[in-house]
């Protein structure tokens, strides 16, 4: 089998991070999450600061029609070279070099739409109940309740903007993804299971 990529698109407080991290670790492939930041920045020359300014929000008011991403970086003398659409633009970059050379885990960024005209790509969304979400981010960040649920409410409004804005699709619908995965019902390991079986039905 050539090359396979698992992007994970996930709800705050889901588990889809550690999910990722363990499919790695079970499959025996590379994963990356915020290390596309530093990636990008060393690819770009751009400081990894803005980076991880931009990093899966959108942080102005933005007049373009969703579906702002089209494939191209800018080079260094254009006036928008360190625009956030720039920012996208170079770690979308880097997400395809990736897949192209080896088979890896990716999270977040975008990277089942980056990835669209590549066959061997595993769209998986994670999610879970809000009420799960807000015990997970109570119990990993010492938060109170009302701190998590804002956090929580905050963190899933910003993916959803950044998704629709580089994309032009809702980051919630099921037609974009493979797998939706419910990690409350299922657990982490059932999860890693289900694609697992998933892969292999697919790609055998």
């Amino acid at each position: 089998m050539e090359n396979y990529v698992i992007t994970i698109a996930r709800g705050y407080g889901s588990g889809g991070k550690t999910i990722g991290k363990m499919l790695s670790e079970k499959l025996g492939i590379s994963y990356y999450n915020r290390e596309l930041l530093r990636m990008a920045s060393d690819e770009s020359g751009i400081h990894e600061r803005l980076f991880g300014q931009a990093d899966e929000r959108v942080r102005a008011v933005l007049f373009k029609p969703s579906g702002a991403y089209k494939g191209e970086v800018l080079p260094p003398e254009s006036d928008d070279f360190v625009s956030d659409d720039n920012l996208f633009n170079y770690q979308a970059k880097v997400i395809k070099q990736l897949a192209a050379k080896e088979s890896c885990v990716i999270v977040g960024r975008c990277a089942d739409f980056v990835l669209k005209d590549r066959p061997n790509v595993v769209r998986v969304f994670v999610h879970a109940p809000f009420e799960n979400c807000v015990a997970t981010v109570m119990n990993l960040y010492g938060m109170s309740r009302k701190d998590a649920e804002k956090e929580i409410t905050a963190t899933d409004r910003h993916r959803s903007a950044y998704y629709k804005y580089y994309t032009g699709r809702d980051w919630n619908n099921a037609e974009n993804y493979d797998l939706c995965l419910n990690s409350a019902q299922l657990g982490f390991d059932k999860c890693v299971e289900i694609v697992e079986a998933y892969l292999k039905i697919r790609f055998q």
